[in-house]
């Protein structure tokens, strides 16, 4: 099964026909046309090490590829591209947008921007009835599931630029009375997709350039880094904080994505400092009732209402030791249950 059959994302209103780029086999046949032998004739054997030598000089050029490579810790990856982010940026908000997304954050200041939730049809089975009525039955089918994606840029160098792609997920789960029969549905989350990250990954770097063959041997080539080693909550009084057996990068890059993967909303940050400013409604400040669905999916404006500014400080305490604080909009110590809880989440990502 292709990237394509696991993923296909349609915008509102709207269900999107076939991809019609180019077969990959029509380019590969072209390209191994290099190994036939010449001289009109040969033996199996002369064919099969002619194969084996096209395989093993692809592999060796494709996993190296100059200006783009895929980094990765655990579960977790990201692009490295040797242009600066604002030359990428406009061509990853095209890239989404031809995926059949809608962009509901658009920061270019920031580097952030954030699709509105999808359906991933290919995950809708394709049985005879809707192979065979296509569009005019493909709107009553639902997968029950729905995805949204950021993109973070990050700035390593002026020239050099890391690119993060996290998934959210929701999926529709029924809900019964006291007899056990299901009186209505609800949107609950669900764990994000490292896979869904992938293949986005993947794409993308289709889309800056790299054949399908080329990004998919830098997905599986990436190399393995240790993971995030011991990072601790600790109470000791009135203060909490993170502690992270980690260098200052590292840190950074992991809260980062910790951020991303949770429900805060990144308004900015100032790697210099070590501070990621985020907003954050703390569901017990909402008061009007309404389910994970309503306070996700809606539009209503009482989110951001409630919403509160705090500051995700990371600070170098020794060598390879970092600390992670919450701190208010003014930068003093968020020693409430709120700061607690912010920490707590963002504890519960990095241990992943």
């Amino acid at each position: 099964m292709t990237d394509s059959d696991k993923v296909d994302y349609k915008k509102t209103g709207e269900v999107r026909g076939p991809n019609l780029a180019v077969p990959p086999d029509l380019v590969t046949a072209q390209a191994d046309r290099r190994y036939i032998v010449q001289d009109g004739s040969a033996t199996m054997s002369e064919y099969s090490q002619a194969l084996k030598k096209s395989s093993q000089m692809r592999a060796n050029v494709l996993t190296d590829i100059p200006g783009m490579r895929i980094e990765r810790d655990g579960d977790r990856r990201w692009l490295v591209v040797d242009k600066p982010a604002a030359d990428l940026y406009p061509q990853i908000k095209d890239f989404w947008q031809e995926n059949g997304f809608l962009l509901l954050i658009d920061s270019p200041s920031t580097g952030i921007m954030e699709t509105d939730w999808a359906e991933n049809r290919a995950k809708i089975p394709q049985d005879f009835i809707r192979r065979n009525l296509g569009r005019v039955l493909d709107s009553i089918y639902d997968s029950g599931e729905r995805d949204r994606y950021r993109t973070r840029l990050e700035v390593q160098k002026p020239d050099i630029t890391e690119i993060y792609i996290t998934h959210k997920g929701a999926i529709e789960t029924p809900v019964k009375d006291a007899s056990g029969a299901m009186i209505m549905t609800q949107w609950m989350p669900r764990p994000n997709d490292p896979q869904l990250e992938v293949i986005f990954l993947t794409r993308l770097m289709e889309r800056l350039g790299m054949t399908q063959e080329q990004a998919k041997a830098q997905v599986a080539a990436s190399n393995i880094t240790p993971k995030t080693p011991s990072t601790k909550l600790v109470e000791d009084g009135s203060t909490t904080r993170i502690e992270m057996s980690s260098s200052f990068d590292r840190a950074w890059r992991d809260i980062g994505l910790a951020l991303d993967r949770s429900n805060f909303t990144v308004d900015d940050r100032d790697r210099s400092r070590g501070i990621y400013f985020v907003r954050y409604v703390n569901p017990k400040d909402v008061g009007d009732g309404r389910s994970w669905f309503g306070r996700t999916f809606g539009k209503s404006n009482d989110a951001d209402k409630t919403a509160k500014l705090y500051r995700v400080v990371v600070q170098t305490r020794g060598e390879n030791q970092v600390v992670v604080l919450v701190q208010d909009a003014d930068g003093k110590p968020e020693n409430t249950t709120t700061g607690n809880q912010l920490l707590t989440t963002l504890e519960r990502q990095l241990i992943k």
